[in-house]
């Protein structure tokens, strides 16, 4: 690849039973970060250590594929903390990355929007700020100053300052654009949008599903993270009927819990989703273990609870393969399909409307005096079939209406669904 950083590439295996399929994926994200390896070290140990985290030797072995290679970027498959990474690039001469460190600059070269942009800087500043001790010579020098520093003040405090100061700017900025979202999120409530969000680990083919949904043409690439800024477009899912569907950048293994707080308004779009649709690689050997990944950051950012549909994407790929729709119990359902060639992407719109569009069901209620709101949106929703006044003040009644709106009807007047539950008996 002309013009790409030379690279040796490390990774450790500490009785890891997943060693070979991690090592594979470390592999292609250098490559999407635009590396040219020329090296790959690998090794074992029982667990990491404390100064350079791979051993003596093996850190011998990087020197001095480094001086014949003409590496300019040893990077680490794994997180280092701050002293080990400045006592490698002492030991190895050149630059020293840790996995953070390369899944921050493949972010930083996919941003596109201005969300985007603010989000990866706010991931590298944080990251940074427990750097700073790397690279610098004159932090023994105090450094005075009228107006700008105190008196005393080392180099490193300053960066340090400055640095704190700037992410309070993002925060800011970010707060800002999260208002934004908000106001689109209650302007969709109020109209009874239905929001989809497509979650799936990275390259597994959520922006190919989405543009063959949408009629979109958001961009694709086989490699890891190609879509980061997040997407929304209109999309059909009955002859009458249209919802908002969402793209949002993929999952992977060991992501920092750092980088999921500063993806935190990207990643709300996730959580305030009426459906998930989990798209998972069919033809991936390691798809069970990457599920796993991308179900455990579902539940860090809340998003546990909401409904989901397993599309298992990429059966052209395999000609054992067919598109099919699978149901078991109280597993989410399952549904087979090419979203590059649209076969079996029609009975996903098909499961999608069966999934938002539950039969309305009975409820009795028993409203107390202060929530006439959520008395008059069911009047609104033409849901009321009986009502009489009990001897608070309140109202009892009885509805027909579909669970799901019922609980947002319930959410957008800041009272409990359970709390109104009564027993039918008392119509």
């Amino acid at each position: 690849m002309p013009g790409a950083v030379r690279a040796i590439l490390v990774h450790i295996d500490f009785r890891n039973p997943q060693f070979q399929e991690e090592l594979e994926e470390f592999l292609e994200l250098a490559v999407s970060a635009g590396l040219a390896p020329v090296a790959v070290v690998t090794g074992r140990r029982e667990a990491p250590g404390a100064r350079f985290f791979a051993g003596t030797g093996k850190v011998d072995e990087i020197r001095q594929h480094v001086a014949a290679d003409g590496a300019e970027l040893v990077v680490f498959n794994h997180e280092l903390s701050p002293a080990q990474e400045r006592n490698l690039e002492k030991e190895c001469g050149c630059r020293v990355l840790d996995r953070v460190g390369l899944i921050l600059d493949i972010f930083a070269q996919r941003a596109r929007s201005y969300e985007g942009k603010l989000q990866v800087e706010l991931a590298q500043l944080q990251h940074l700020s427990t750097r700073l001790v790397r690279g610098w010579s004159h932090l023994e020098r105090q450094k005075g100053g009228i107006g700008l520093r105190g008196p005393g003040e080392t180099q490193l405090e300053t960066d340090r300052r400055l640095i704190n100061r700037r992410i309070k700017a993002i925060n800011a900025r970010l707060a800002r654009v999260r208002c934004q979202r908000d106001q689109g999120r209650r302007l969709r409530r109020r109209t009874d949008t239905h929001v989809i969000s497509l979650v799936g680990y990275t390259n597994a083919g959520k922006s190919t599903l989405f543009n063959r949904l949408t009629g979109a043409s958001a961009g694709t690439e086989n490699k890891l993270f190609a879509t980061l800024d997040p997407t929304l477009r209109a999309v059909r899912i009955a002859p009458d009927r249209r919802a908002i569907l969402s793209d949002t950048v993929g999952f992977i293994r060991h992501i920092p819990h750092d980088l999921i707080e500063s993806f935190h308004a990207t990643l709300e779009e996730i959580r305030e989703a009426d459906l998930l649709l989990h798209v998972v690689d069919a033809t991936a050997e390691q798809r069970h273990a990457q599920m796993e990944q991308v179900n455990k950051v579902i539940e860090q950012i809340g998003a546990g609870d909401v409904p989901q549909i397993l599309v298992f994407n990429k059966i052209d790929r395999e000609p054992s393969l067919a598109p099919r729709i699978e149901q078991h119990n109280s597993a989410p359902p399952c549904i087979w399909l090419s979203a590059k060639t649209g076969t079996g992407t029609e009975q996903l719109r098909s499961l999608i409307g069966a999934i938002l569009q539950p039969l309305p069901e009975h409820r009795a209620l028993r409203l107390p005096p202060g929530a006439g709101g959520l008395r008059a949106r069911l009047f609104q929703y033409g849901a009321v079939c009986t009502e009489r006044i009990d001897e608070d003040g309140g109202w009892i009644m009885q509805v027909e209406i579909d669970p799901r709106s019922l609980r947002r009807l319930a959410q957008e007047q800041g009272l409990d669904l359970a709390s109104l539950r009564c027993n039918p008996t008392d119509l």
